[in-house]
């Protein structure tokens, strides 16, 4: 049995870092999750104008409930989709004019929906390229807020960016939500609002905010679920034993819930206070699962798929093909490299039982491409990604983490 030091989660340490922000006082995040990602979103708020700064492995937050100290500003996003979508949201409650950009591949990525609610509650949006991506500016004198719509079929971010920022509104914020992908997300949105001090209501699609002040708070960050999902698929994969502390049955994130497909396949999972153990059997079965809600975890699944004594069908993730890159495309063009056949549709992919062999894995500068498939290098000599280093946008000591448990576990895949 081995336990797996697991970084903080860093859909978690984004959420936290906004709310400290907006909040009066100063907030203490714990163990946050420390990568590019999160690095793009702490220097985001510090060009606001917020005071960010480290104290040993916890983060401070001096907030301004009143939006961004600052009055001007450029922010520039990195690969970080929380950036990109939250703090755009944030600089809104405020005001002044404040420009948005990221790297190409942030570019590519869509932030329409969200920038197009702003606009309906009062701010002034402007694309500098392509409408619906960054770059953009936004113009805003606070925003008084009340009733918009929103569609959520791409990201469940967007709606997180408006519930968020809805209690800086004068009059709060009445959401309606015409589709949701990834609703775990949400849910983890509100809880963490409401242990921020503002409590989250829902009836049906409409979700409703008021306007009021978010308490400062001293925070602890859990560990990563999604980044959790390598070890425990490696367990799955290997027939060893995987323990992370920190996780447990009242984790915040939905994407827990993939150790529940990795025991539909066969391995042995316990899910208990505040920890979670994967023991694998010595067999995967094939398995068809709707991966809508857990979606991020897709790749992780795809990557073990050739070892399972069936096909593994997913189905329900439409929106991977938008992520830092069309991972359901990514999935099948490097199964197919390795000699294993996958099919993919709009939203599926379907991969049939084979023996990888040794390629080089196109991780197309996507962290989660990288991680899933060096799981897959566990049972594959030779194989090899095209850029390890991609991994610093949420885990820059991934291949550290693996290394111990290969030599551990006394595996040699090189």
């Amino acid at each position: 049995m081995v336990e797996v030091q697991i970084p903080g989660s860093k859909s978690l340490t984004a959420r936290a870092l906004f709310l400290s922000a907006c909040a009066d006082g100063d907030s203490r995040l714990r163990h946050p999750l420390l990568s590019d990602d999160t690095e793009a979103f702490a220097e985001g708020l510090r060009t606001l104008g917020y005071r960010v700064r480290g104290d040993g492995p916890d983060v401070i937050v001096t907030g301004s409930p009143d939006g961004p100290p600052a009055r001007e500003a450029t922010v520039y996003c990195r690969d970080a989709g929380t950036a990109a979508r939250f703090l755009p949201a944030l600089a809104a409650c405020g005001s002044g004019t404040y420009l948005f950009d990221a790297s190409d591949q942030m570019r590519r990525r869509p932030i329409g929906p969200v920038a197009e609610a702003l606009r309906e509650l009062g701010a002034q949006v402007t694309y500098e390229r392509a409408a619906g991506h960054l770059p953009l500016a936004i113009t805003s004198d606070r925003l008084a807020g009340g009733p918009v719509e929103l569609d959520a079929g791409i990201s469940s971010q967007f709606v997180t960016a408006l519930l968020m920022a809805g209690p800086l509104m004068k009059n709060g914020l009445q959401l309606s939500v015409s589709s949701i992908v990834s609703a775990p997300y949400i849910t983890m949105t509100a809880a963490i609002m409401r242990d921020f001090g503002v409590q989250v209501s829902q009836d049906g699609n409409v979700f409703s905010v008021p306007g009021q002040g978010y308490l400062a708070q001293d925070y602890p960050i859990e560990p990563d679920a999604s980044t959790s999902s390598y070890f425990f698929a490696a367990a799955a994969l290997t027939g060893n034993t995987v323990t992370v502390n920190g996780l447990g049955s009242d984790s915040l994130q939905g994407d827990l819930q993939f150790v529940r497909v990795l025991q539909d396949m066969g391995a042995d999972v316990e899910i208990g206070q505040g920890q979670v153990r994967v023991t694998g059997t010595g067999r995967l079965h094939g398995v068809e699962v709707n991966m809508r809600d857990i979606s991020d975890t897709m790749p992780t699944l795809a990557a073990i798929a050739p070892f399972a004594d069936g096909p593994v069908r997913i189905f329900d993730v439409y929106n991977t093909r938008v992520k830092e890159s069309d991972r359901l495309d990514a999935c099948a063009a490097n199964l197919r490299s390795l000699g294993i056949r996958a099919a993919t549709g709009p939203d599926w992919i379907e991969i049939q039982p084979g023996e990888p062999r040794a390629a080089l894995v196109n991780c197309r500068g996507d962290h989660r491409i990288a991680m899933s498939f060096s799981v897959t290098a566990l049972r594959t000599r030779g194989l090899t990604l095209d850029d390890p280093d991609c991994v610093r946008k949420t885990f820059p000591q991934f291949h550290d983490a693996l290394g111990e448990l290969r030599r551990e576990w006394g595996i040699n895949s090189r």
